[in-house]
C-alpha cells in the first residue's frame, strides 16, 4: 500500500489550507501579471509562406480561417513511422472541442513537417480533431523553432488583413500552461509521480513519462489504430 498523507483534524487541516492558499492566490496574480506583459509584447512581421493542407497548397494567412488570431502547435515528426511522437500526440488530443475560440475571433491548428497525406493520416488514426498543416516544403517550421528532426514549439500569430505576425513562441515545458491534464494531475495527492518531483518520502514515483498516454493509446481511445 502506498505511503498516505498525515491525518490531522480538520481545523488543523483548514488552517494548512489557508496557508497553501496564500501562495496559490500568488500565483495567480503572477500569471495574471505575465498574461498582462504578453499583450504588451512586440511582433514580427512574417513571410508569405505557403504550407500544404488537406485540400491542397494554402498561405500562412489562409490558415486563419477569417479569424484575425491563430495558435499553432509545431507537432514533432519522424520520417517513415506509424506512430509519431507520444507526447504531441498525447497534448494534443486534449483539445476536442475549440468551437469556443470563435467568440475570441482565434484559430489552432497543427503544423507537422511530416507530408501532408502522412501526416492527414496520422491525424484519423489517433483521432485528432484539429485541422494539420504541413511545412515539408517550406522553412516555416524552422523559421518558428520546430526544424526538421527539431522538437515541438507553440506559436502564435496575428494577422492584419493579409499581413501575418509572430506575436509569442514557447516549447519545452512552456507548452505545459496550455495543458488541463496536467492541471488535474497536480491536484492529486501522489501528483504526476514523476522522479523529478518534489514529494514526501515514500510517494509513489515512477520514471519520467512512464505513466503518459503513448501514441498507440490515444489511438485506442480516440481514433482508427489500423488507419
Amino acid at each position: 500500500m502506498n505511503t498516505l498523507p498525515p491525518i490531522v483534524d480538520a481545523d488543523t487541516w483548514q488552517h494548512q489550507l489557508d496557508a497553501l492558499r496564500i501562495r496559490e492566490k500568488a500565483a495567480t496574480r503572477e500569471l495574471d501579471a505575465i498574461a498582462a506583459q504578453r499583450r504588451r509584447l512586440p511582433m514580427v512581421e512574417m513571410p508569405e509562406y505557403t504550407l500544404e493542407g488537406a485540400d491542397g497548397p494554402v498561405l500562412l494567412a489562409e490558415i486563419f480561417d477569417g479569424k484575425s488570431q491563430l495558435i499553432v502547435y509545431n507537432h514533432m515528426w519522424f520520417p517513415g513511422e506509424k506512430w509519431q511522437c507520444g507526447g504531441c500526440t498525447w497534448f494534443t488530443s486534449q483539445f476536442t472541442r475549440l468551437g469556443f475560440l470563435d467568440n475570441y475571433d482565434a484559430r489552432f491548428v497543427i503544423v507537422t513537417q511530416g507530408p501532408i497525406d502522412e501526416a492527414i493520416a496520422y491525424q484519423r488514426r489517433v483521432g485528432n480533431t484539429m485541422a494539420w498543416y504541413s511545412t515539408a516544403n517550406s522553412t516555416f517550421g524552422t523559421d518558428v523553432g520546430a526544424p526538421p528532426g527539431g522538437e515541438f514549439a507553440v506559436n502564435v500569430f496575428l494577422r492584419d488583413g493579409d499581413k501575418v505576425y509572430r506575436t509569442w513562441h514557447t516549447n519545452g515545458r512552456g507548452v505545459e500552461q496550455l495543458s488541463y491534464s496536467f492541471a488535474l494531475i497536480d491536484l492529486l495527492p501522489y501528483g504526476r509521480q514523476e522522479q523529478w518531483q518534489d514529494s514526501p518520502e515514500g510517494w509513489p514515483q515512477s520514471p519520467t513519462y512512464s505513466r503518459w498516454s503513448g501514441s498507440q493509446d490515444i489511438a485506442a481511445h480516440y481514433g482508427d489504430p489500423e488507419a
